[in-house]
Order: structure tokens, then sequence, then C-alpha cells
């Protein structure tokens, strides 16, 4: 995790013009995310937007016997709070931090405002939203479709993908929550995997040794998810590089 910070690490933010991020910089407020924290109930009123940097926040839909399976993850090529400028303000999901780290906070009014403008904010809030809703589509299918390995190793690559490390900080019985599946069939998925050489797994630790080896058995919803947030993002001009750090 780097040492400084800067709001360009956020993809989205990233490549808003001069002039919009002018207006916005200011009010962006960098905070830390705890593994576990709630950035918003089903239901609640949301009050802010979170831009992450470094953390992975997981958009979780919860069932009424408290059960619950994520619909799609927010790493730091989105944002955290799409109610808030596509009128809503709430939303049934909850969203909880999947990969402690830091975010920049808005205020949603000021998100609002911004996206009302009908400049390019707005152009890049809403292309990531229908990218948004290619992942929840996905990971719909996919949860029906196709075997816990499958969707273990999509999981994995989606979050590597989000990451500047190989290794997560995450027990089977967190992923399995995420996957909605019984913690038995992520226990034998991850243990094949290990055997195979493409992951190590110790007690809250998975480390990824082979990348290639998860494309190989991940079903094709991983590269429908890249693919079409490559494509929606693909002539983004960024005002600096998403991975260039404050000194």
């Amino acid at each position: 995790m780097p040492s400084t910070h800067s709001p360009n690490q956020n993809r989205l933010l990233a490549s808003l013009p001069e002039a919009e991020f002018k207006r916005l910089s200011p009010h962006l407020g960098l905070v830390p995310l705890a593994l576990g924290t709630m950035l918003y109930e089903p239901g609640g009123q949301m009050q802010h937007a979170y831009f992450p940097t470094t953390a992975i926040v997981s958009l979780h839909y919860v069932m009424e016997s408290g059960a619950s399976a994520e619909t799609a993850g927010v790493g730091n090529e989105g944002v955290v709070g799409i109610s808030l400028f596509m009128g809503g303000n709430t939303t049934p999901s909850s969203a909880v931090v999947q990969i402690a780290g830091h975010a920049y906070r808005l205020d949603g009014r000021l998100l609002k405002e911004e996206f009302d403008r009908a400049g390019l904010a707005q152009h890049l809030l809403l292309r990531y939203t229908q990218a948004l809703m290619t992942q929840m589509s996905q990971t719909a299918a996919c949860n029906r479709h196709h075997t816990v390995e499958q969707q273990l190793c999509r999981w994995l690559l989606l979050t590597l993908d989000r990451m500047a490390t190989n290794e997560l900080v995450m027990t089977q019985e967190l992923v399995a929550n995420m996957l909605g599946v019984r913690r038995e069939g992520i226990t034998e998925a991850a243990g094949r995997l290990q055997q195979a050489g493409i992951i190590s797994y110790r007690r809250g630790h998975i480390a990824v040794l082979e990348r290639s080896g998860l494309e190989t058995r991940a079903c094709e919803c991983y590269a429908v998810v890249k693919k079409e947030l490559a494509r929606l993002l693909s002539d983004v001009l960024y005002r600096q590089s998403p991975t260039a750090v404050a000194v």
C-alpha cells in the first residue's frame, strides 16, 4: 500500500477534466476503510459517495433470513453510491468493505450537483454505471450456471485487478458469504486450486501464485466484465496516470 495518497489513484477521479476536478477536490476527504465496515445499509438514506483507491467495497443483497450474496465489487475503477446521482438516494442492498484500504469521500449533494451540470462528469458516471450493471448481471448468471470453483476464480481475478498485491486478507467463510455458497464448497474449491499450485492458503490469507491458472479455470464471466469496463472507458483521457501518487 502506498505511503502517500492521491485522488488520481481512483480512475474516475483521475479522468475528470481539470475544471471539474478543481470544483470537487477541496471537498474530497481521504478516509481509511477497515475490513467489514458497512458504508450503507439496505434502505438507509445515503449521504456520501466513496471513491476507493486501495480499498475494495462489496455490494451485497441481504435476504430477510440474513443470508446475503455479493452482486458486484467496487475498487479503484469506480464509485460507491450511484443512487446519489441516479435519483434514488436509497438502495435495497448494502455496501461492505471487502479489502481494507482507503477511499475519498464526497458529500452526495455535491456529487449530484456536478452530475446535473451535464458535463464530462455525468458522461463518466453514466458509463461507469453501465459497467456496474453488466457486472451485476454477469454475477447473477455466473452464480446460477457455473461451478463454485469457477465462481471463486472469477472473484479472485476481479479482486486482483483492483489490488497492487497478489495476497488477500480474507477467510474462506467471508469468501463463501460473498458468493452466497456454503463454506464447505469454498474449502473444496480452494483445496483443488492449492493442490494445483495456483493459490496458497493459510488461515485468513489467500496468495495467488499463478494467475494464468485462475484464468484457465475461470468461466467466461470474468472476461465479459473486464472487457465491458475497458470498452466503456477506453476513450477516457486521464489528467494524470491513475497510479500517480501525490508526493
